[in-house]
């Protein structure tokens, strides 16, 4: 049975950058940037957090159009990797190091972002203070925007080994699901260049309604939820797009 953890550094690093690359492809970063934008309704100026920024996929793109973005993650080599990007793009991003349940800011955005399931990586009380940590960073009248799976899709399409391949490399996720904690604990193991590398992660995963409570009882006013192409959130959306309005 794969144990109760989330081992951070051996999940986030160079590997992971590696073999996602061929998934997060130009066309899809320009595709979520641009749902993005027209689900906050984004104005010049505005001032963005993107939380667990990681490489700065998201961020970077959205700088590139004009908007003061922040960006926080707690892994030093996405950072890295997020500001030399920036750089070579010529684009300004404040990249942080921090943890999402314990914000440095208050009232200073108008919309923070949490994409590519960056969402329900701790037990219940700790998710629900990265939602109060991100209500507090907010501006009145600010938005909040999660991307994360759709649970009814993970369920429909629930893997429990997974191979991805790459020039000879590979990937093996061997994931179950936990019913009584509604989350999925996944080892991934790396077999690239005459190595091997473990670790192991697990995801809370969320109804609509579920998450929707949260944020109402955090605090937020109004919560919606949207599909991968901006569509009203249905059973068989690709992905779950969360909006809530402080």
């Amino acid at each position: 049975m794969l144990a109760n953890t989330f081992d951070n550094n051996s999940v986030f690093e160079e590997d992971y950058l590696y073999f996602y690359e061929t998934l997060l492809t130009p066309e899809r970063t320009q595709h979520e940037v641009d749902l993005i934008c027209r689900l906050l309704d984004l104005q010049p100026g505005m001032s963005i957090l993107d939380l667990a920024c990681g490489h700065g996929r998201i961020a970077n793109q959205l700088a590139a159009r004009g908007y003061h973005l922040t960006g926080l993650d707690a892994t030093a080599f996405f950072l890295e990797k997020a500001n030399q990007d920036a750089a070579s793009n010529g684009v300004k991003v404040e990249y942080l190091q921090g943890d999402m349940r314990s914000l440095p800011f208050s009232d200073r955005f108008n919309y923070i972002i949490n994409c590519f399931t960056a969402f329900g990586y701790f037990d219940d009380n700790e998710n629900r203070s990265v939602l109060t940590q991100a209500y507090r960073a907010l501006k009145v009248g600010g938005k909040f925007l999660i991307d994360i799976q759709n649970f009814s899709r993970v369920l429909q399409e629930f893997t429990p080994e997974l191979i991805t391949e790459r020039e000879g490399n590979y990937m093996l996720a061997r994931t179950r699901y936990d019913a009584l904690t509604n989350r999925t604990y996944t080892e991934r193991i790396i077999i690239r260049d005459g190595q091997v590398r473990r670790g192991q992660y697990f995801v809370r995963n969320f109804t609509f309604p579920e998450i929707r409570d949260w944020l109402l009882q955090t605090g937020f006013s109004e919560v919606e939820g949207y599909g991968y192409d901006g569509e009203p959130f249905a059973l068989d959306s690709r992905r779950m797009i969360v909006l809530a309005s402080k």
